[in-house]
């Protein structure tokens, strides 16, 4: 199964607008702290769908974005062809208008850029965190998990990064 999905670090201040995602149930990313984004609706951009998904979560409007990178994810990499793969568009942004609102799957919390990694996050966030502060270009970053917590294999613009 292929998805496709976006995710944003909104930036103010020195800290990354984050959802501590706590309040659905049967939910991948259930205790994570994650940057602002989701899955696409049939026809989206990936702008489109970023630009829904922030409403939606925050009830703020996004203005200007970078796209910084495209990131493979692989779930269940033990056997080849027999997980999950997601494409997720990965985004910057400075620009948001409005004040985030209560959101119905966690809690928004602006957080200090520094303390991102030190989160309950998955393993291939805190490659996210590193490559948005160090790697100016646009990037292309796979990660293959083990079809749970465990990262696995990762690999920037197709070479494989030491985890």
């Amino acid at each position: 199964m292929k998805g496709l999905t976006t995710l944003c670090y909104i930036e103010k201040d020195g800290q990354y607008l984050m959802l501590h995602r706590t309040k659905k149930e049967h939910d991948i990313n259930k205790d994570k702290w994650i940057g602002i984004g989701g899955h696409f609706e049939v026809d989206e951009s990936p702008d489109e769908c970023l630009r829904r998904e922030v409403f939606e979560e925050t009830g703020c409007t996004l203005g200007s974005c970078t796209l910084r990178g495209i990131v493979t994810f692989v779930s269940d990499g033990r056997t080849p062809g027999a997980g999950v793969t997601e494409y997720m568009f990965l985004y910057t942004a400075e620009d948001l208008q409005g004040e985030p609102a209560d959101c119905d799957e966690g809690e928004l919390i602006w957080v200090d850029k520094e303390e991102c990694p030190r989160l309950n996050v998955w393993e291939g966030d805190k490659i996210f965190f590193r490559l948005l502060n160090t790697h100016p270009e646009f990037f292309s970053l796979k990660l293959v998990y083990n079809g749970g917590d465990r990262l696995m294999y990762a690999a920037l613009d197709g070479r494989p990064l030491e985890l």
